[in-house]
């Protein structure tokens, strides 16, 4: 058995700069199958980076105070979560939640069956500076911390963090 509190979890953000405040409660609880990540988003930022699928995974975001924006799928298909609501991401299903609100959004991000990111398995949707639009790019983080990006379409790579 572990026990943690969320105050006593550290901050680890992401690289890409996108949130204040990411507490990977996960890792604290040492889970080999279960990733849960605590956020507190003030208005403007994500939980993510951006546009992004986990082909391995499956995501369930649960708001308790504020309210997020998800924008769904290749057409950014946006839905509401409120406190108190809940939202699922099948693998391979595209998503984006950010805080379009003017008030703090506080939630955590659940996924199975890992408890950490398999970057292999991972798509995100970013501008190509080669083909000049948005196109789905494999991930991979750096032993630095940082992203790589390389498009899908023409194998265009470029780093960021």
């Amino acid at each position: 058995m572990e026990k943690v509190s969320i105050e006593d979890v550290d901050i680890v953000n992401n690289p890409l700069g996108v949130h204040s405040v990411r507490k990977p409660v996960s890792r604290d609880l040492g889970t080999d199958s279960f990733a849960m990540n605590y956020f507190e988003l003030e208005p403007g930022e994500s939980f993510s980076g951006g546009l992004h699928t986990h082909h391995d995974q499956e995501e369930v975001f649960h708001v308790q105070e504020g309210t997020a924006t998800f924008e769904v799928g290749r057409d950014r298909e946006e839905h509401e979560v409120a406190a108190g609501e809940l939202i699922r991401f099948a693998p391979g299903e595209f998503q984006m939640g950010k805080n379009d609100s003017d008030e703090r959004v506080v939630g955590f991000a659940l996924g199975a069956p890992k408890a950490r990111h398999d970057f292999d398995e991972m798509e995100s949707v970013v501008h190509c500076r080669e083909c000049d639009e948005e196109t789905a790019h494999d991930t991979d983080l750096t032993d630095q911390g940082a992203f790589v990006f390389t498009c899908s379409e023409c194998g265009n790579e470029f780093t960021i963090g």
